[in-house]
């Protein structure tokens, strides 16, 4: 970054001595680090900040850009929309069957959630609180 090469250190340890002193450049190390630990923090700081606001405009970017493929495919197929995906014909409000019945992909409940579901009062109470508290994700 400032491109400091061996005999440039040299020079600036030889002159920190003689202006410095050697009874005091330990203090005078000390402080330096301080301040350099600041603007590594700080710089750490800023540049995490600026990755967020660049993630962030990814994300709004591919959001949008998905939003206008998806309405470019309903209007290209809007007979997809109001037909049953199986047969092609139009769904009928008698015989209307979500995409879920029909598939078999439809949300299951796992082993634990069905264990929670048939248990009531007291009973559930209990459960819930023995089941582990994770902590919060820093700001």
């Amino acid at each position: 970054m400032f491109d400091v090469g061996a005999s440039e250190m040299l020079m600036i340890a030889i002159v920190a001595v003689v202006v410095i002193g050697p009874k005091d450049m330990p203090m005078a190390l000390r402080t330096a680090g301080r301040w350099i630990g600041k603007m590594r923090r700080i710089s750490g700081h800023f540049r995490s900040g600026i990755d967020a606001m660049v993630r962030e405009a990814e994300l709004e970017e591919m959001e949008r850009k998905w939003r206008e493929q998806n309405e470019a495919i309903m209007k290209s197929h809007p007979q997809l929309a109001a037909s049953d995906h199986i047969t092609g014909e139009p769904v009928s409000s008698d015989h209307a069957v979500s995409a879920e019945a029909v598939d078999g992909a439809g949300p299951h409940p796992t082993s634990a959630e069905a264990a929670l579901a048939s248990l009531d009062g007291p009973e559930l109470d209990k459960q819930r609180e023995a089941q582990p508290q994770l902590p919060l994700p820093p700001p």
